[in-house]
């Protein structure tokens, strides 16, 4: 997997400083993610690089950079490390508590008027309480990002981010979970017990098959909102990339034959929501034959790689295996989306050269551009579950959001998000 190496390089402020050490990231086969001039002074520039670099990329890279005659390596920028120094989110107060008199509100004595009035009637937390805009963010760390089985624990930086992507991009309170137990019944019982202090559950980073049996106990037990973001949320955004690169290649989704590679947690999920919206072709491979019998349960029919990429119109890949496709086996026409990040099973240039009407790859395709809207949306309708209807509803917005030759929209527009929450409201009712 490959992870943001970030370098501090200082250059004499002369033509053709900086460029010399972009030609020695280039002849190391390494792209740029960012460039930042952080300082400048007795004429050197003090530069911030950040690479994607993986375990195998050549570290000698540093003594290159180092015996250039106008740049000199520093070392490495803890600008990572520094944005999560203490945490990424806290929890605060929603009114200024600055009189005895609004202590004595919200506390001790007053607080006890609501406490009772919810005891009478316990839809009235949605009114006076947080219940109604707070997420629980459960993960027991089986499968956190590309690192796999790496534990609750190490996984709570990506439940904290989620958090704090809830609160600024859509407004919503949200709280890591961390469990530390895979059997499915022991997990739905601990989520179970605790479920009273939110109005939403979502499930983040549960390996599979364990998140679909985790999810199926939750929605069964729970009158609320339960989502497995790693399934519907990465699902509706395939789907709302999927609309517009067929409509660019000419095709019609629903009646062309899509082959799915890779059936985990975001593979079937895709290809539920596939098959929910109309799709009437769905092809799957996978190692693993449990995988493929969930598919055809589905609906879909078990092949292999090679038969997919013979006989599909759209090809979409969630394996997280970098070159698994082979250039060779693009046909003239396809449309392949290759999702896994940030390595795809093709580069778009590859698929493209050899004959793909249209491909893409997971770099700008991810669900952070639908859970934040899914779960306002469902929390404002107070939705008894998630149905496909809103799951449609997400993904038809954020298809019409894209501009120019984007796929999807981008995430960081606030109004976009407050755009899939109205549709995701409406379709909830």
């Amino acid at each position: 997997m490959k992870i943001p190496e970030i370098l501090m390089v200082e250059t004499v402020h002369q033509p053709g400083s900086l460029a010399k050490v972009l030609q020695v990231i280039a002849e190391a086969g390494l792209t740029i993610e960012h460039l930042n001039a952080l300082r400048r002074a007795q004429g050197r520039t003090v530069w911030e690089i950040t690479l994607e670099m993986d375990e195998e990329a050549d570290r000698s890279l540093y003594e290159r950079i180092d015996g250039l005659p106008n740049a000199r390596f520093i070392g490495k920028s803890d600008r990572v490390f520094n944005r999560h120094r203490g945490g990424k989110i806290r929890t605060v107060a929603a009114l200024s508590i600055n009189t005895l008199q609004v202590l004595r509100d919200i506390y001790t004595p007053g607080v006890a008027r609501v406490c009772l009035a919810i005891e009478k009637d316990p839809q009235a937390a949605y009114e006076f309480t947080s219940v109604g805009s707070t997420v629980a963010v459960v993960t027991n760390g089986t499968a956190v990002l590309g690192l796999g089985n790496i534990g609750p624990l190490a996984g709570l930086p990506v439940m904290e981010g989620k958090a704090a992507l809830f609160a600024d991009l859509i407004g919503l309170s949200a709280v890591p979970i961390l469990i530390e137990e895979r059997r499915p019944q022991q997990v739905a019982d601990i989520v179970a017990a605790i479920q009273l202090s939110f109005g939403a559950i979502q499930l983040e980073d549960f390996a599979a098959p364990e998140c679909f049996e985790i999810e199926r106990l939750l929605r069964e037990r729970l009158r609320k909102p339960v989502l497995h973001d790693d399934q519907h949320g990465t699902a509706v955004v395939a789907l709302a990339a999927l609309t517009n690169a067929a409509r660019r290649a000419g095709k019609r989704w629903e009646e062309s034959v899509i082959g799915q590679i890779g059936l985990g947690a975001a593979g079937l999920g895709i290809v539920r929501l596939l098959r929910a919206g109309g799709a009437k072709r769905l092809l799957g491979a996978d190692r693993n034959p449990d995988a493929v019998a969930r598919l055809v349960a589905l609906g879909g029919e078990g092949v292999t790689l090679e038969s997919i990429m013979q006989r599909s119109d759209i090809v979409i890949a969630t394996t997280g295996v970098k070159g698994l496709i082979k250039p060779e086996w693009v046909r003239p026409g396809q449309v392949i989306l290759a999702l896994s990040n940030p390595d795809p099973e093709i580069e778009p240039l590859v698929a493209r050269d050899r004959g793909a009407a249209f491909a893409a790859d997971g770099k700008g395709i991810n669900n952070v551009l639908a859970f934040p809207g899914l779960f306002k949306g469902a929390l404002a309708a107070r939705a008894a579950q998630f149905t496909d209807a809103m799951l449609m509803a997400a993904a038809r917005v954020i298809a019409e959001g894209a501009q120019g030759d984007a796929l999807v929209p981008d995430p960081l527009d606030k109004s976009m998000h407050e755009r899939v929450a109205a549709a995701v409201e409406e379709a909830a009712r």
